[in-house]
């Protein structure tokens, strides 16, 4: 690994750890994502908080976060290898943002903006899966855990040069989720949709 690859590493993470969603309540005059809904400071959280401006803000910004960075390094011609780990890298900034205490999101737009200069087409097919299970079940937790266990196979077909970065990214993911997935077991997880009715 070169030079510019390490330093493209740390460029991700310190642009990964801009945490977009306090920055953006903050603006509007929103409480603080991390202690109120469900505490995690992402677009989805900004949303059931009442944001719906500043979620899309959110969301667009925590894109760019993981796109920027791979753009860059296709452009220095980066070896898949070296793509996948500045990919990985923006994703732990986000979840670990060293700016906000180490308190992230769970870096799931972070990780679709990483998927998109990859192939637009893996992306693409991720984002179906996504909009898919949402729309069956209305949790928005269950679509990205479900998304984070079939990416891998999608990029496996696609681009499988950088199926073992990606594949550890998705498993960062669904770890992320360990308390969603206990409360969707419990039957406690909220719908955005019951969310949403009941903030209007």
């Amino acid at each position: 690994m070169n030079l510019s690859a390490y330093l493209l590493i740390l460029v991700a993470y310190l642009f990964g750890s801009i945490s977009s969603a306090i920055i953006f309540c903050r603006l509007a005059g929103l409480p603080d994502p991390r202690e109120n809904g469900s505490h995690n400071p992402g677009a989805t959280n900004v949303l059931r908080i009442g944001g719906r401006i500043s979620a899309l803000g959110v969301l667009l910004f925590d894109i760019l976060k993981g796109a920027v960075p791979v753009l860059i390094a296709f452009q220095l011609g980066l070896v898949p290898s070296e793509i996948g780990f500045i990919a990985l890298a923006a994703c732990l900034g986000h979840i670990f943002p060293i700016f906000f205490q180490f308190r992230g999101g769970k870096g799931v737009a972070t990780a679709f903006g990483a998927l998109l200069p990859i192939s637009s087409l893996v992306a693409g097919a991720g984002l179906c899966s996504w909009l898919i299970v949402f729309l069956l079940c209305g949790y928005s937790s269950l679509s990205a855990v479900v998304t984070g266990l079939v990416m891998p196979f999608y990029v496996w077909w696609f681009r499988p040069e950088f199926t073992f970065p990606v594949a550890l990214v998705c498993c960062l993911l669904v770890y992320r989720h360990h308390d969603n997935i206990q409360r969707l077991w419990r039957g406690q997880e909220e719908r955005i949709w019951d969310k949403l009715k009941l903030g209007k």
